[in-house]
C-alpha cells in the first residue's frame, strides 16, 4: 500500500529538490527514498523507476522555466523583454541547477508526452519576446536558437562556478544582453534598409 502523503507529484517535487541539492547526475531512487523516509521499493508505487522520475522532473522544470519567462516578459517588448526573460532564465538555472539539467537532458517520448506542451510553452514565451524585434517569420527559429545557446551557456557556466575572472558576472550578463539586443536590432534594420 502506498505511504500516506506520497503521490507521483510529491515524489517528483522531492526528487527535483534533491536534484537541485546534490546534482541531477547524483540523483538516485535510493537517495530519494532515504530523503523521504521510505524504502526504495515504496517509490515504485508512485514512479516507474529512475528514468520515469527524471522525465517527470524534466516536465516540471520545463513548465517552471516557461512560467518564469512568461511572467518576466509580460507587458514588455524589445530589450526590456529580452533582459527580463533572460534574467528569469538565468535565475532559474542558478536556483534550480539539478532540475534544469533534467529538463535540458530530456527528450519527448512521443506526441502525447507532457514534455511536448511544456517545451512549446517555453518557445511561445521566447517568440512573444522576439515579436518586439519584428523578425521575419523564417528568421525567428534562428533567433530562438541563438538566444537559447547564449543564455543556456552563460547560466550553466555560472551555475557551475566557471567564471573565474575578476570582472563582475552581472556586468558580463548585461553586456551579453546588450550585444544580443543590438544584433537583433541590426538584423531588422539590415532587412528593412
Amino acid at each position: 500500500m502506498p505511504r500516506a502523503g506520497l503521490t507521483p507529484a510529491a515524489v517528483t517535487a522531492a526528487g527535483a529538490a534533491l536534484a537541485d541539492e546534490v546534482g541531477f547526475d547524483q540523483l538516485s531512487m535510493g537517495l530519494l527514498a532515504e530523503r523521504l523516509g521510505v524504502r526504495t521499493p515504496s517509490l515504485y508505487k508512485h514512479v516507474a523507476g529512475q528514468a520515469d522520475l527524471a522525465h517527470r522532473i524534466a516536465v516540471l522544470a520545463v513548465n517552471e522555466v516557461a512560467d518564469a519567462i512568461r511572467d518576466a516578459i509580460q507587458g514588455r517588448a524589445g530589450r526590456d523583454a529580452l533582459a527580463a526573460g533572460a534574467q528569469a532564465m538565468r535565475r532559474y538555472v542558478l536556483d534550480h541547477p539539478g532540475r534544469y539539467a533534467a529538463g535540458n537532458a530530456a527528450r519527448p517520448n512521443g506526441p502525447d508526452d507532457p514534455l511536448v506542451p511544456a517545451v512549446e510553452r517555453v518557445l511561445a514565451s521566447w517568440a512573444a519576446m522576439l515579436h518586439g524585434y519584428r523578425l521575419a517569420p523564417d528568421q525567428e527559429i534562428h533567433a530562438l536558437r541563438m538566444l537559447r545557446s547564449n543564455l543556456h551557456g552563460f547560466a550553466t557556466l555560472e551555475a557551475g562556478g566557471n567564471f573565474q575572472f575578476d570582472a563582475d558576472v552581472d556586468d558580463s550578463f548585461t553586456w551579453m544582453i546588450d550585444f544580443l539586443d543590438q544584433g537583433l536590432e541590426k538584423h531588422v534594420e539590415g532587412r528593412s534598409g
